[in-house]
């Protein structure tokens, strides 16, 4: 199923390290609106999909989104390489430092470890498609949010690139909702829960 590129989707040349926005960054590696919760997400939901359409299209952006993950951690790692302790310090990034060096974990901006409770897959289409677009604008907002704390062309051009992949997942899984909608029966919208009508 997978295809490994050995490059990242969109280039990252961080030339300045800076602790300070890895801290923020780092959200979207391992916070609740993040690119790993995004992935499970849609691996995990594309099983219970009706229709193969729908399957594909959960394969695919649940596949991109491993590639994003990839991604921020590298924009995180250039950010905190060939730190000395004064720069450590003095960003503020010393807890992060004593529990995991300069290496690259699954934590919030907030300093939440990753959990998968932060995802849902119901296996109802009508929920995970909702879910999924909601997903996308938690996403979407989050990047917004950084890039209005960024001030480094090198940070911000990968971000931005992140930040319109949502939106365009946004778009595809409205179709993805739309193509449902037209394939259910118009008597029993929640087709799936029959017994309830």
């Amino acid at each position: 199923m997978f295809h490994y590129e050995k490059k990242l989707q969109y280039p990252v040349n961080i030339k300045t390290p800076n602790p300070r926005m890895a801290k923020i960054i780092i959200a979207q590696y391992g916070g609740p609106d993040g690119e790993l919760g995004a992935s499970l997400r849609y691996l995990s939901q594309r099983y219970t999909m009706p229709y193969p359409e729908l399957k594909g299209l959960l394969t695919d952006i649940g596949t991109e989104e491993l590639g994003h993950f990839e991604m921020i951690g590298a924009i995180v790692y250039q950010l905190t390489r060939n730190l000395n302790i004064e720069q450590i310090k003095a960003a503020g990034f010393d807890a992060y430092f004593v529990d995991h060096t300069t290496g690259i974990y699954t934590v919030a901006a907030s300093g939440d470890p990753y959990t998968a409770s932060s995802f849902a897959s119901k296996g109802d289409v009508i929920t995970d498609l909702h879910e999924d677009l909601a997903a996308e604008q938690k996403a979407r907002t989050t990047y917004d949010n950084i890039l209005r704390l960024c001030d480094d062309p090198d940070v911000a051009d990968p971000i931005r690139f992140l930040r319109q992949r949502e939106v365009v997942h946004y778009q595809r899984f409205g179709e993805g909702l739309a193509l449902t909608v037209e394939k259910l029966n118009t008597q029993n919208f929640y087709a799936f829960n029959p017994s309830f009508d």
